[in-house]
């Protein structure tokens, strides 16, 4: 009864009554008190005839004079507080009726026990507080072996459930996938061919990929129970838990087969046994073991699948991914542009969008890169901007501003920078904008603003016209000496440079290094790889990779890192020494427009540049219009 919320409300209550009385009895006995007396004096006042009433309660005696005020005093314990009385001299007659009214009170056994409780109350308050906790800490005791029944979530066939239509963007996972659905209909059609269906099915993709929403997929497809577990839930700080709920799940989807099991981020549960340092979990090796040994246990009949979902397969158990476990893998890529149409029709079904100016093919293009989890926010961003907005349809402003929302965050627009500041930040972006922009083999300017975003005080956005799967070296270049146009744009025009440049640095340096030691790039150190990409766990920290080449080489990766930058950095301000009549033109207009779309900026590039002395225009040079 004490695990239960009742009787552990109980306890609380008892407590705090026991220390309201003990509080009552420390006001009570803080309480004014009336005047004290020795005993002599009580003894010399009743014989000169002072005092009118005496009450003798034990050896407390409470004297009332004439005036009605009260005092109080006590005799030696052991006599009776007459006997005391008559030693210092009262006589009967002093104590007669006619001179003082007596009276003796018998001794109250609920003042001994009042008194006795007062001293002990303390020591019962911290008995009972610790009793308390020994209840709690058996509690858990008794909890924890309880725990040993899974916590699985499951949801019947006939509950309204997701199905393939309501999933995107991933038709060849979806086929993959179809095949357990086929098989959880009509088993029989395998069995009879001698047909092995997958006993495990992992769900490999980045985060937001849509995992979680395919594996309801196939339950709603099938029509079966679905058992839904996270991976952390089986690991428990006490020994022997996570093993025992491990086969109470596989019992409960025996008993219910057929059944699907998804197990979301399996790598909490499934990581590379022995691989910590002396940092590994015991517990989650021997529920990860308890686990192996209950996928093989399977029957062939048993009409029980698992499915996993994981976006880190890298650092999952080989045992766990041997077949006849998880021995098919589907794999979840981020969507491609026709991917992104297809989830942006899927998420804005039933909205009210207006149609004729929204053009979900353009804003698929506009979002490369962007998972499922990106464009479900993205369609949810525009609606709440156009309800903001007080509209009753969501138009393309509304996409856009969702877009870059996204991708850099909210617009700052009360940030105040001072004139020098901003005609800075607009030299900063225009740099950007005009490399980008020259460069053949560079992404297509979309869009430049000053207006802070997020931690930006200003950015420019180069989308691709198509999606991309191999990335060429040159293009590589190219997007480092875009990264570089801001920095050589305040070297250029202030003969200064500031810190607005740092994250553009860190990026430019991250590219070189990847394309020397990553890609093979470099011409000096030739196609290698350098340092192998290793996960090691030590004291709770993870270790990303393993240095396998000598200082020399070192030196050299260092110096080809800086040759790359410098190159690009030189390009950029070549380009930009060429092209300043366009840049300082695009710099003044953001300063008094703040944001230029992709026609503004290309309009204004390609608008002959007055000299400011006066003469023929100077023409845009061919290479910018290629």
């Amino acid at each position: 009864m004490l695990n239960s919320a009742r009787g552990r409300n109980s306890i609380v209550l008892l407590i705090l009554g026991l220390i309201v009385i003990v509080l009552v009895f420390q006001f009570r006995s803080n309480a004014p008190r009336p005047e004290s007396l020795a005993l002599n004096q009580v003894a010399a006042k009743i014989q000169a005839g002072d005092i009118s009433s005496l009450v003798i309660d034990d050896n407390d005696l409470e004297i009332v004079f004439p005036d009605n005020s009260k005092a109080i005093s006590r005799a030696e314990p052991g006599r009776p507080a007459i006997e005391q009385l008559m030693d210092l001299g009262v006589t009967a007659d002093d104590l007669s009726p006619e001179r003082i009214q007596l009276e003796i009170k018998q001794p109250s056994d609920f003042n001994q026990i009042i008194t006795l409780v007062t001293y002990l109350l303390p020591g019962l308050l911290v008995v009972g507080l610790i009793f308390f906790m020994l209840r709690q800490a058996q509690g858990s005791n008794n909890q924890a072996l309880s725990f040993g029944k899974s916590r699985a979530r499951m949801f019947t066939g006939d509950q309204p459930t997701v199905t393939f239509a309501d999933v995107a963007g991933v038709d060849e996972a979806k086929q993959e996938l179809y095949e357990v659905v086929e098989f959880l209909k009509e088993p029989e059609k395998f069995i009879k061919l001698g047909a092995r269906i997958p006993k495990g099915v992992l769900l490999i993709g980045a985060p937001g990929t849509g995992k979680t929403l395919l594996a309801k997929a196939v339950s709603g497809e099938a029509g079966v129970p679905f058992f839904s577990i996270s991976g952390s839930e089986f690991v428990e700080m006490f020994v022997g838990v996570g093993a025992s709920r491990v086969r109470d799940l596989f019992d409960q989807a025996k008993r219910h087969s057929p059944c699907i099991v998804f197990v979301d981020e399996i790598d909490a549960v499934g990581r590379h046994r022995g691989a910590g340092l002396g940092g590994s979990h015991d517990e989650r090796e021997q529920t990860l073991n308890q686990m192996l040994v209950e996928m093989d246990g399977f029957d062939t009949d048993a009409s029980v699948i698992i499915v996993a979902a994981t976006n880190r397969p890298d650092i999952l158990d080989p045992a766990l991914l041997r077949p006849g476990r998880f021995d098919r893998r589907v794999i979840l890529d981020r969507p491609d542009m026709r991917g992104r149409e297809q989830i942006l029709d899927v998420h804005t079904k039933g909205m009210p969008i207006d149609r004729e100016r929204v053009d979900l093919k353009t804003l698929a293009k506009a979002t490369p890169g962007f998972v499922g989890a990106d464009i479900e926010n993205l369609v949810n961003e525009a609606a709440i901007l156009a309800a903001r907005r007080n509209k009753t349809e969501i138009g393309p402003e509304e996409f856009q501003e969702a877009v870059e929302r996204v991708i850099a965050g909210p617009e700052r627009k009360s940030r105040i920078i001072s004139e020098e500041e901003k005609q800075i930040v607009a030299y900063h972006e225009a740099g950007h904008a005009v490399v980008m922009h020259v460069i053949p083999e560079a992404d297509p300017v979309h869009k430049v603003s000053i207006i802070a975003r997020g931690m930006m005080g200003g950015f420019t956005m180069a989308l691709p016209e198509e999606d991309r799967t191999l990335t060429s070296r040159n293009k590589i270049k190219a997007d480092m000496a875009g990264l570089l146009g801001g920095r050589a744009a305040e070297a250029l025009v202030f003969n200064d440079i500031t810190s607005g440049a740092s994250n553009d640095l860190e990026r430019v340096t991250e590219l070189a290094r990847g394309m020397i030691t990553r890609l093979g790039m470099s011409e000096e150190l030739g196609p290698m790889v350098y340092g192998q990409k290793e996960e090691l766990v030590f004291l709770g920290r993870e270790i990303g990779e393993q240095r396998d080449y000598s200082e020399s080489v070192a030196e050299k990766i260092d110096w080809e890192v800086r040759k790359l930058v410098q190159e690009a950095y030189e390009r950029a301000e070549s380009i930009l020494m060429e092209y300043r009549a366009q840049l300082d033109a695009i710099a003044e207009r953001l300063i008094e427009v703040e944001t230029l779309d992709r026609a503004g900026f290309e309009a204004l590039f390609a608008e002959p540049v007055i000299p400011k002395n006066g003469g023929t225009p100077i023409p845009v040079a061919a290479e910018a219009a290629s």
